[in-house]
C-alpha cells in the first residue's frame, strides 16, 4: 500500500496538463477576435458616409417620417410577369418592366429614409471612440449603412427604364446601346446619391438631366476620337473636313435643352428659382421688376437683386460643369 501511493500524483499531473491545453486555443481565438475587431474599426472609421442634409432630421418626429411608409408602398415593388405593353426588345429590357414605377410619395419616402439612415449612421459613428468602439457599436453603424444601401437599390431599380429610354436616343458609331445602358446606370447611381429630395422635385427630372449630360460627354469624346482618326488618314481627310450642314438645333436638341434647364432650376433653392422664373418670364407672364418681387416677398429690391445674382452664379457653374457652350457649339 505504501509503494502504490506515489502513482496518484502522476495521473493528477497528466490530467492537469490535458485541462491546460484548451486555454492556449482560447487565447488564440481571443487574439484573432481582437485583430478582426481592430480591422473592422479601421474600415468603419475610414469609410465615407455621404448624405443629403435635411432640417427634418433634427426634428423630434424625424424617425417616424423616415420609418412610416406611405400607403402605396404596401404594394409589391416587383411583378411576377412584365405587363403586355412592355418593351420586349431583349430579356434585360423586358425584366425591367417587372419593377413598377414609384409614386411621388414613395419616392420622397425612400429618399428621405436612405439619407436619414446615413445621417443616423454618421452621427452614431461620430460619438464613438475610434480606438475603443465595441463590436456591438460597430455592427449597429454597419447595419444602418447596409439598410441605406438596400433602400438605394430600390430607387435605382425602379428607374432603370429611364436609362434605357434615354440611351436609345444616343446610340452612334462610338457607343453601342449596351455600352450606353451600362454608362447610364452608373450615372443613375450617382444621381441617386446627389438628389436633394428636400426640394420636393421629382427625381426623374434630375436623373434625366444627369444621364443626358453624361451621354453628351461620351458623344463628344467619341466625335473627338473620330476626328483624330479620320484626320490621320488621307482617304478620309476630305470627308472629315466637310462643314456641318446643320444650322439650327433639332427638336430633340431643343427638348434636351429644356430638360437640362429644368435640371438646373431644380438645383436652386425655392426662393432663387421663384425669382429667376418671375424675373425672366419663364412662367409665361411678363417679366417682373426687382421692386415688384420685393413687394410680393416682403424684402427690399436690393435683396432680390442679390438673390438673383447668387442664382445666376449657380447656373453658370452648372452650365460650365455640363460643358453646355461646347455641346451647343458642336451642334451648330
Amino acid at each position: 500500500m505504501i509503494a502504490a501511493a506515489p502513482a496518484r500524483p502522476a495521473r493528477t499531473r497528466r490530467a492537469k496538463s490535458k485541462k491546460a491545453l484548451p486555454a492556449v486555443g482560447s487565447s488564440l481565438d481571443r487574439s484573432a477576435r481582437l485583430i478582426e475587431l481592430r480591422s473592422r474599426r479601421q474600415a468603419l472609421f475610414a469609410r465615407e458616409i455621404d448624405y443629403i442634409p435635411c432640417r427634418e432630421f433634427l426634428k423630434a418626429d424625424a424617425e417616424r417620417l423616415a420609418t412610416d411608409p406611405p400607403e402605396a408602398a404596401r404594394e409589391p415593388l416587383t411583378r411576377a410577369e412584365p405587363p403586355p405593353t412592355a418593351d420586349r426588345g431583349t430579356p434585360y429590357i423586358a425584366s425591367l418592366y417587372q419593377n413598377r414605377l414609384l409614386t411621388r410619395d414613395e419616392e420622397q419616402f425612400y429618399f428621405r429614409r436612405m439619407n436619414w439612415l446615413k445621417f443616423k449612421a454618421a452621427t452614431t459613428r461620430g460619438r464613438l471612440d475610434p480606438r475603443r468602439a465595441s463590436l456591438r457599436q460597430i455592427e449597429q453603424v454597419e447595419g444602418l449603412i447596409a439598410e441605406a444601401e438596400t433602400v438605394k437599390a430600390i430607387l435605382i431599380t425602379s428607374n432603370l427604364r429611364l436609362v434605357v429610354s434615354i440611351a436609345k436616343k444616343f446610340v452612334d458609331p462610338s457607343w453601342s446601346f449596351d455600352e450606353l445602358v451600362s454608362e447610364g446606370n452608373l450615372a443613375l447611381m450617382r444621381a441617386v446619391e446627389k438628389f436633394n429630395f428636400a426640394l420636393g422635385n421629382r427625381f426623374s427630372t434630375y436623373a434625366t438631366y444627369a444621364i443626358q449630360r453624361h451621354f453628351f460627354r461620351l458623344s463628344h469624346r467619341g466625335r473627338q476620337f473620330r476626328k483624330r482618326f479620320t484626320n490621320g488618314d488621307e482617304s478620309f481627310r476630305d470627308r472629315a473636313e466637310e462643314p456641318s450642314q446643320a444650322e439650327y438645333c433639332s427638336s430633340e436638341q431643343i427638348a434636351w435643352l429644356k430638360d437640362l434647364f429644368d435640371g438646373f432650376l431644380s438645383e436652386l433653392e425655392p426662393r432663387e428659382r421663384r425669382i429667376l422664373v418671375a424675373r425672366f418670364g419663364f412662367d409665361g407672364k411678363p417679366p417682373r421688376t426687382f421692386r415688384e418681387l420685393g413687394t410680393q416677398m416682403g424684402v427690399c429690391k436690393e435683396r432680390i437683386r442679390q438673390i438673383q445674382g447668387r442664382a445666376m452664379d449657380k447656373l453658370r457653374e452648372l452650365a460650365a460643369e455640363a460643358r453646355l457652350e461646347r455641346t451647343v457649339g458642336d451642334w451648330l
